[in-house]
């Protein structure tokens, strides 16, 4: 299956709910992907072959919907498994990041024997909108002395700029598919 067919088979399967969580959104739920047998392994499986021989050490998804596609897609790479969670979620010690929000302000944090110095960390969420989450992390990531291979995301809303703000942060960025106009 082309990498097109491949994206339009996984957007297929991506509902859209209008006006959720306000009037203007266009809210895209992965549920019925991930209820999908064959949307979910198509996930897995794209996502395992475009990584497939390259150096990634751990896989660091974002809480809550990333450690879904996150967890399989590390055990298929043979890779860690790190999990970026709320602030006060995680039980040992931890560094965090601060971030803002269209609404105001959030944090994240990962345990802080998480990430050894220099290891290759592949970052992976459900959607990427306005690319502050997902920044976040990536510093996040970084300050804890990893190396970010690259920022992977079922869905990408162009329109929302995020791919551009990681990209000048110096991620590289790919998505599955995306959708336009947020």
């Amino acid at each position: 299956m082309s990498a097109a067919q491949a994206s339009a088979a996984i957007k297929s399967r991506i509902r859209t709910i209008p006006d959720c969580p306000e009037a203007g959104v266009q809210f895209r739920d992965i549920t019925t992907l991930l209820g999908d047998s064959a949307g979910f392994r198509l996930v897995i499986e794209r996502l395992t072959g475009r990584y497939a021989g390259a150096k990634i050490d751990k896989v660091a998804a974002i809480e809550a919907r990333g450690f879904i596609i996150g967890a399989p897609l590390a055990y298929a790479l043979g890779a860690g498994f790190v999990p970026i969670r709320k602030q006060g979620k995680l039980p040992a010690a931890t560094i965090g990041r601060d971030y803002d929000l269209e609404y105001g302000a959030d944090r994240i944090e990962i345990h802080t024997d998480a990430i050894a110095a220099d290891e290759h960390v592949l970052l992976v969420d459900d959607l990427l909108a306005t690319g502050g989450t997902a920044g976040a992390a990536c510093a996040l990531l970084r300050q804890a002395g990893g190396r970010i291979v690259e920022c992977a995301f079922v869905i990408d809303l162009p329109g929302l700029g995020g791919r551009q703000r990681l990209e000048r942060q110096g991620a590289k960025v790919f998505a599955l598919t995306g959708f336009t106009g947020g």
